[in-house]
């Protein structure tokens, strides 16, 4: 490792070298070879290390500046009982489930080692503590921190550790799923911290230089410096555009910030892209005007609310517009309502693509789930929607957003998919597109698991080699509309619907199909010829 590093640091100084011969070469006049005593003339005394505008000479004033205000953060949770139980040796561990004795409340933390995590008072096996690090930063001088929700999430203690190494106890103040940001605030009296402030009047540029600073794989007070890359990336999250760098972070460096040169936050360190663990040059920052306004409202309330409308949606694709006859148009496909919530009472229908909200255009299903966001639990929410190829005004008055674990466990709801169909079909289906089709019948309800409100066409079997086949339809999904917004019951009524598309002169037929529980639209193209 030392001879690869001194090979690295020999590299750079020799390429430095080559570079200063060469600047310095156009200002020079060459001797000539046979001259005695020939020497170099210098014809201009401007430093040959001049860095161009913008460039800094160091970072070193800034990070001494920053620094100060930056923490890492050490913290202590309780392993995860389903986790623990997929290791060899832990299947049978009975700790974990909601209101059982893996939690329980008697007694302090045991230290876990990664074996046995002791015993409460009641006999309950107590799971066993793990260690988990991230960083903060300082915020105010009275001891307000910002870090990731995933950071400390299910933190049992939370230790801060200053640049001078000093340890404190912090508790949390509020945490947002949403954004992955939260708050947390050292115990004592203290109001005499070094902070630093978000930047949200300027905003750098792609290309401008910025400076991470945090606790990469624990080392601790780390600087790196790179440049912004990009800005508005979309990495899967809903309410976050991000800030894409290549200043270098790694595992540790989760809530860090990102300070552009003049030493102000402009980003909050979250996720990095890499298929080995460590930094290949594109990492995520929150930028710095959602990072202040969601950091406010949790010191001020403790929690973030946000609207809803209570419905699963998904992209309107370029090929469903086209099959649609609807030209260029974006948007969101409603694929579900939740019964008895907004969306249901305001008389919004599977199938309706929403393309505007208040007035403003949505392109994308992430769009729309930021736009009914910004409403207020209450608000009435007005949507521009297309059904049945004409625009109609939908008012919904916006509900509670849950938080993003209740949104994840409603999402897995059972029926449809392959279940119970290990038998053949019997009796030859009408194929429509490279499906063999047949009746949902109660025989298919119950061989299917199908909610009884269910109503569609079951789809048999699959030609693998179909436009169905390719994208992924199977056997066991049930068709609920065709073409998009026309409920069907039949195999007729599927047969006509790709009958009328290919008379119009439609690429194909956007399809909703329900497996699992939950619909979902897709394109499925006609074979030319």
């Amino acid at each position: 490792m030392t001879s690869k590093k001194t090979g690295y640091l020999l590299g750079a100084i020799a390429g430095a070298g080559v570079m200063a011969a060469a600047v310095a070469g156009a200002g020079m006049r060459l001797p000539d070879a046979h001259a005695d005593g020939a020497h170099l003339i210098k014809a201009s005394t401007a430093p040959i290390f001049a860095p161009p505008p913008g460039a800094p000479m160091s970072f070193a004033d800034i990070f001494d500046k920053v620094s100060p205000a930056v923490v890492s953060i050490n913290v202590t949770s309780r392993v995860d009982a389903s986790a623990l139980r997929r290791i060899p040796g832990f299947e049978n561990f009975p700790g974990g489930p909601p209101g059982g004795g893996g939690d329980d409340e008697d007694g302090p933390p045991q230290s876990g080692g990664g074996g046995g995590g002791g015993r409460t008072e009641r006999g309950q096996p107590k799971l066993p503590t793990q260690q988990s690090a991230g960083s903060g930063f300082f915020i105010s001088a009275d001891g307000y921190i910002v870090t990731n929700n995933h950071v400390v999430e299910n933190a049992e203690t939370i230790k801060v550790v200053l640049k001078d190494e000093t340890e404190l106890d912090a508790t949390v103040v509020g945490r947002d799923e949403g954004t992955d940001l939260a708050v947390i605030k050292v115990k004592g009296g203290r109001a005499n911290f070094p902070f630093v402030s978000f930047e949200n009047a300027g905003k750098p540029r792609v290309g401008d230089w910025v400076i991470a600073v945090g606790n990469p794989f624990g080392l601790g007070g780390t600087a790196t410096a790179g440049i912004i890359s990009a800005y508005g990336r979309d990495i899967g999250e809903n309410f976050v555009d991000y800030i894409q760098i290549d200043a270098p972070i790694n595992r540790g460096n989760s809530g860090g910030p990102t300070f552009d040169i003049y030493g102000r936050v402009i980003g909050v360190n979250t996720a990095i892209f890499s298929p080995s663990g460590g930094s290949v040059g594109i990492g995520f920052a929150i930028p710095a005007d959602v990072a202040d306004s969601v950091t406010k409202q949790l010191i001020s309330g403790g929690k973030i609310q946000r609207g809803y409308i209570g419905a699963t949606i998904q992209n309107f694709t370029a090929d469903m517009a086209e099959a649609q006859g609807l030209g260029s148009q974006k948007g969101a496909i409603v694929s579900d309502t939740v019964a008895g919530g907004p969306s249901a009472r305001g008389g919004l229908m599977p199938g309706d693509v929403i393309v505007a909200v208040n007035g403003v255009a949505i392109k994308t299903s992430i769009e729309l789930t930021r736009e009914v966001a910004k409403a207020k639990p209450g608000d009435v929410i007005k949507l521009d929607v297309i059904r049945e190829g004409k625009h109609r005004a939908i008012e919904i008055r916006s509900g509670i957003r849950p938080s993003e674990k209740d949104l994840a466990l409603n999402d897995n709801t059972p029926g449809g998919g392959d279940h119970g169909l290990t038998t053949p079909p019997t009796a030859p289906h009408p194929s429509v597109l490279g499906m063999a089709l047949g009746p949902l019948d109660d025989a298919a309800r119950r061989r299917l698991n199908a909610p009884p409100e269910a109503k569609g066409v079951v789809i048999e079997s699959v030609d693998p080699t179909s436009d169905a086949g390719q994208k992924g339809i199977r056997r066991g999904d049930i068709i609920v509309q065709a073409p998009l917004g026309r409920q069907v019951t039949t195999a007729a009524e599927v047969e006509a619907a790709a009958a009328e598309a290919k008379k119009a002169g439609r690429p194909g037929v956007v399809f909703g199909i329900l497996r699992q529980g939950r619909t979902t639209y897709l394109t499925l193209k006609f074979v030319p010829g």
